[in-house]
């Protein structure tokens, strides 16, 4: 089991990136998201469950709604992992988007999937 915790658009010097930017904040999570699972040898294949955290659910939940899918998708996932949306205070202000993510997998003790 690998649990992800909460991933934003912040860059490699822990700056928020993409301020008033919904989709490219989206897209940042999500790559950060996949560089923490590629640490463990995991993929997107092995997400079980996101839960998304918006700042404005009313607002930007059909752009996030797209996004989301469109990455997915891009990721060869069929079916998707099951997501939750929540409407939230982020720790940031500038932060629209927040998203956890759960990836089961297995692997032989000491190895890396490939």
């Amino acid at each position: 089991m690998l649990p992800i915790s909460g991933t934003a658009s912040i860059n490699e010097q822990g700056r928020s990136v993409h301020i008033g930017d919904l989709c490219a904040q989206l897209r940042r999570t999500f790559d950060n998201i996949t560089a923490l699972l590629e640490v463990e040898g995991a993929t997107w294949k092995d997400v079980v469950r996101t839960r998304c955290f918006l700042r404005d659910i009313d607002r930007d939940y059909a752009d996030f709604n797209r996004g989301r899918n469109e990455f997915f998708r891009q990721q060869g996932l069929d079916p998707f992992p099951a997501s939750t949306g929540i409407q939230a205070k982020l720790c940031r202000p500038e932060l629209l988007v927040e998203i956890e993510a759960m990836a089961m997998f297995h692997t032989k003790a000491g190895e890396r999937r490939e």
